[in-house]
């Protein structure tokens, strides 16, 4: 399945011309309201059903995530690329919420079109937590089905996905939908509280941001015996540029979204940045890097620096810090500190319940909450973060945004060739910095 021309923008967008367009189109989502009386559910009845595409541990966990706070939903209709992973996944919920799932043999969808046929049924709200290559496509199918959608990071591997992701917010405000990103941070009740502060000036103006996100490996998966190449390539998504957008994509993205909104969603003038991979090599560890270093540069001089790792035995750090003229806030500490020294000290909080709470208590009080704007533009900054690693080119915000360069394969289905192939020992072909171009 390819993607609809018509979410590819045809008119360069500068980052002027996005700052005004966003104001315009965040004062919209805003004032979203339903006319009274009115349901984007199923009439009559106060369940909402649900449909999982995307049935691994995120997408399961979020299922769970649902069910917990909203007793009157149900789990309707399931879809993943592998009936293996339905199954599995199946088993555990119904260990947990036996009660709320209500999914038999026919609702249970299986291959890369098996979203398609989700989206037939009769559910209201759509969890999607697949590789993010697919993200806009299903994202788009499912807001032009009419569904409310939670749509799990990162949500684009390219600038015409991230347009696409765009327009399905667009088109998700006009029909009264919700959308809420798995950017989960920003439904956590600390860090909200600590953000607050600091947009209301309680460190000053921000003159630079730390990002950091240093782990161990993630999984990298071996290949089952009989499996095709795409089915092996969809299975160990993590380590494949095509489907995760690397280390950015798959991590650093939430850091960037946290720093992205403590400037208030304001895009970068440009980015520039280095990586490579030392440790995690061979053809297990597909064409991904280990390690990514980024600076993003902001008017006024105002300096975004952001790091990822993944390296066993190394040094773990996952913190967000910001400096400003009047003093420093680390955020996951919930701490600020300076000429005024405060901390959060209220109740902890699940913030993976309370963005799947956002979704469902807007979707019954006909209150669209809508993401769209911010999780395109921090998705952005996580692809720029890669790009730059990859290239060794400085890349302006306008650059990234307008860029048309996509790696899909020819056509979508578990026997059809992946777009990158391994060579005669199975190794992946790797970026070069200085070599490796950005068009």
């Amino acid at each position: 399945m390819a993607r609809s021309s018509t979410v590819i923008q045809r008119v360069p967008c500068t980052r002027r011309s996005f700052l005004h367009q966003s104001s315009a189109v965040i004062s919209a989502l805003a004032v979203t309201r339903l006319a009274a009386g009115q349901t984007v559910h199923v009439a009559g009845s106060d369940v909402l059903r649900l449909g999982l595409i995307g049935c691994g541990g995120r997408g399961s966990g979020a299922v769970i995530n649902a069910l917990t706070v909203d007793a009157q939903t149900k789990l309707v209709a399931m879809a993943d690329a592998f009936a293996w992973r339905i199954d599995e996944s199946l088993q555990s919920l119904l260990a947990l919420k036996p009660e709320q799932i209500d999914v038999p043999p026919e609702r249970r969808f299986v291959g890369l079109d098996a979203y398609q046929h989700l989206l037939a049924c009769d559910v209201d709200v759509v969890l999607i937590a697949v590789p993010s290559h697919f993200v806009p496509i299903y994202l788009q199918a499912a807001v032009d089905a009419g569904k409310h959608v939670f749509c799990e990071k990162t949500h684009a591997v390219d600038a015409p996905g991230v347009r696409s992701v765009l327009q399905s917010a667009e088109t998700a405000r006009q029909k009264g939908l919700s959308i809420v990103s798995g950017l989960a941070w920003r439904y956590d009740t600390g860090v909200r509280e600590t953000m607050q502060r600091v947009h209301d000036g309680a460190i000053g103006d921000i003159t630079s941001i730390q990002e950091v996100c240093n782990t161990g490996s993630l999984r990298s998966l071996p290949r089952k015996p009989g499996m095709t190449e795409m089915e092996y390539q969809i299975y160990n998504w993590y380590d494949f540029n095509w489907l995760s957008a690397d280390l950015p994509g798959l991590n650093l993205v939430h850091n960037v979204d946290k720093g992205a909104w403590a400037l208030h969603d304001a895009p970068p003038l440009s980015a520039w940045g280095m990586g490579g991979r030392e440790v995690r090599k061979g053809p297990t560890f597909g064409d991904v890097f280990d390690h990514h270093a980024t600076v993003f540069r902001y008017p006024d001089g105002v300096q975004m620096y952001a790091y990822c790792r993944q390296i066993n035995g190394a040094t773990t750090d996952i913190s967000d810090v910001f400096i400003g003229t009047r003093g420093r806030c680390d955020l996951l500490q919930n701490k600020i500190e300076g000429e005024v020294t405060w901390r959060y000290e209220g109740p902890p909080c699940n913030r993976f319940d309370l963005e799947q709470a956002a979704l469902l208590s807007s979707i019954r009080a006909g209150t669209p909450i809508n993401n769209g704007l911010y999780m395109a533009r921090s998705s952005l900054l996580a692809l720029m973060a890669t790009w730059c690693s990859h290239t060794g080119e400085e890349i302006t915000w306008d650059q990234a945004l307008n860029s048309q360069r996509q790696v899909n394969p020819e056509r979508y289905a578990l026997d059809a060739p992946p777009p990158v192939l391994p060579d005669a020992d199975g190794n992946y072909p790797i970026a070069v910095p200085g070599t490796t171009r950005f068009a």
